[in-house]
């Protein structure tokens, strides 16, 4: 295969040589010119997840090897050590953000106000660090705003119908529901992400998954529904915000606290607006403010602003399918905490069934990206030479 790759790029050369000096006669200043083409095309081939350029001898086989591996969670090696201090980052935020903000709820019965109040902290942290020099985010720019539209809705659409779903449901049966996920984003990975559908280890590792929740919910939770609007509206919401989040991470130049800054800011405009309507603006005022309310509230706005910068970090590294299943990992440790707290005690069986979903989720294999046949990849060689 990689004879193939190198005889594309140099017929590449000939090809543009060739046209140039039919048209001038300057050849020989055209040649110079293909080399930047040629490594461009070479480039084109290193792995998606933007490691670092490699030479042009070893770009082909790399990326090949890449294609070929599908490493689990405990596959650091694989991973790379970045990306699995990334997860521990994202799994830390995430394993307490949602017993932080059903806290915040249950000091403070207003979610959008909690959800105004962590978008506008966040933004407040990314300008002033950027503005002190700690961190770099990106510039509002009218064609990336356009662009975060869409993760705007997503996002917000996800957070309000998340925290709907906390007020009138307990977190067990959010996690249950959530448990279902991976088995759909799996096939809106191979359909929109250009991933192949996973393996037969994987696929079992999914439904043991959602198998070891239902279990949990049946012998050891208090599985309440009575929140089904909220429940599929959040189905929905979270299926198009993890799949369009994902294309955009992928397709779209910007800094990590960048994405941050306008996902945050983008959302807290409407919801700031929307505040007066949601029929908050009397609980907060009859609200007796404490210790507890205001720590609460003060928390889940740090917690908010490490949750969206490791969110999309990790977004960045990984599939959507297996970001989804470490956040699942993560709200199992979750419902721990929530026993704890809550003076609740698990049985021995619901705690194997908590076990069977940590173990199932750490065993998946993240699917490989679809491998194009050879003249798909010499078209597209050919293509990037003759257009630079």
């Amino acid at each position: 295969m990689e004879a193939a790759y190198i005889h594309a790029i140099n017929y590449a050369k000939m090809v543009v040589v060739a046209a140039t000096a039919d048209s001038n006669g300057k050849s020989s200043c055209i040649m110079k010119k293909t080399q930047p083409a040629a490594a461009a095309a070479t480039a084109v081939m290193v792995d998606a997840e933007k490691h670092p350029l490699i030479p042009q001898g070893k770009a082909i086989a790399a990326h090949d090897k890449d294609d070929e591996q599908q490493p689990s969670l405990l596959d650091v090696k694989i991973l790379g050590s970045r990306t699995f201090f990334i997860i521990l980052y994202y799994a830390f935020c995430s394993s307490l953000m949602l017993v932080i903000n059903k806290l915040a709820v249950y000091y403070i019965p207003a979610p959008t106000f909690i959800l105004s109040t962590q978008l506008g902290a966040s933004v407040a942290a990314v300008l002033i660090g950027d503005w002190a020099g700690w961190l770099v985010a990106d510039r509002m720019e009218w064609g990336k705003a356009l662009k975060f539209v869409w993760v705007v809705v997503g996002f917000v659409g996800t957070l309000v119908a998340n925290m709907k779903v906390l007020q009138n449901a307990n977190v067990e049966t959010f996690i249950t529901f959530r448990s279902s996920t991976p088995l759909v984003l799996s096939v809106c990975d191979y359909i929109w992400l250009g991933r192949a559908l996973p393996n037969i280890r994987s696929w079992s590792c999914l439904v043991v998954l959602l198998l070891g929740s239902v279990g949990y919910v049946m012998v050891d939770a208090d599985f309440k529904m009575t929140a089904y609007f909220w429940l599929l509206l959040w189905y929905v919401f979270f299926t198009f915000d993890t799949v369009y989040v994902k294309h955009v991470c992928d397709t779209v130049e910007m800094t990590n606290w960048g994405r941050v800054y306008y996902a945050n800011l983008m959302a807290f405009v409407p919801l700031l607006l929307a505040l007066p309507f949601m029929n908050e603006c009397a609980i907060l005022m009859s609200l007796n403010w404490n210790f507890y309310s205001v720590a609460t509230l003060t928390l889940s706005c740090f917690l908010g602003l490490a949750m969206s910068h490791a969110s999309y970090l990790l977004r960045e590294a990984v599939s959507a399918t297996l970001f989804t299943i470490v956040g699942i990992i993560c709200k199992v440790v979750t419902v721990i905490i929530n026993v704890m707290i809550w003076d609740k005690h698990a049985s021995p069986a619901g705690i194997a069934f908590l076990l069977v979903c940590v173990l199932a989720g750490t065993f998946y294999e993240q699917a490989p990206k679809r491998v194009v046949n050879k003249q798909q990849h010499q078209d597209l060689l050919l293509a990037v030479a003759c257009n630079r």
